[in-house]
């Protein structure tokens, strides 16, 4: 459970053994982590801390008001990309009669926007593991939120198999973007308290 510190006494045995498999995920315990895959390899992330829920909740509101009839914004949606590539991103877009039709898991072809806010567990993942993956499934966008940059939206558009170099806004300046849908929005929003 996300709410009661680990004790450090119990150790969690995952069923299964490397490589795994998103059927090996299935048989997984639920307790707390998030648990992901890349070519088989197991990553593991605690539960969001406060501030992370806190961005990722401000944008699915910026985006819920801001997308187009047909789309809808969702967090922390289940990705099956291969049988040994499984992701949970913080946030995606995808189209409404998708959300209908999908059960367990989307694919990537649903998705138009993959969202990532960044941790000090999940940097070097988020930066690059992630870019590359999101890249190579073909998924039309990629947000980064750096929170402790302010916060910082980097902002990745497929271009062929990879994504371009990133536009990078900072907290304080209006990101004004146009795809894969219209949108505008401070950086700085993401993080502010309710009034």
């Amino acid at each position: 459970m996300a709410t009661i510190e680990p004790a450090g006494t119990q150790r969690t045995v995952l069923p299964g053994k490397p490589p795994f498999t998103v059927d090996d995920l299935l048989e997984f315990p639920d307790d707390g982590n998030r648990y992901e895959l890349c070519d088989g390899s197991l990553l593991v992330s605690p539960a969001p801390v406060p501030l992370h829920q806190r961005i990722i909740f401000r944008l699915q509101r910026i985006l819920d008001d801001a997308l187009p009839p047909g789309l809808e914004p969702l967090s922390t949606v289940n990705l099956r990309v291969t049988d040994k590539d499984f992701y949970i991103p913080d946030l995606v877009v995808v189209p409404d009669e998708s959300v209908d039709d999908v059960g367990l898991m989307f694919a990537p072809a649903h998705l138009l926007l993959a969202v990532e806010v960044g941790s000090p567990s999940t940097a070097k993942r988020d930066e690059v593991l992630k870019v590359a993956a999101y890249a190579e499934a073909g998924i039309p966008a990629y947000w980064r939120v750096e929170p402790d940059e302010g916060p910082s939206l980097y902002v990745y558009e497929l271009d062929g198999d990879g994504y371009s170099p990133p536009a990078v806004y900072k907290a304080g300046t209006v990101a004004r973007l146009t795809s894969p849908f219209p949108i505008s929005f401070d950086p700085a929003d993401l993080v502010r308290k309710r009034t």
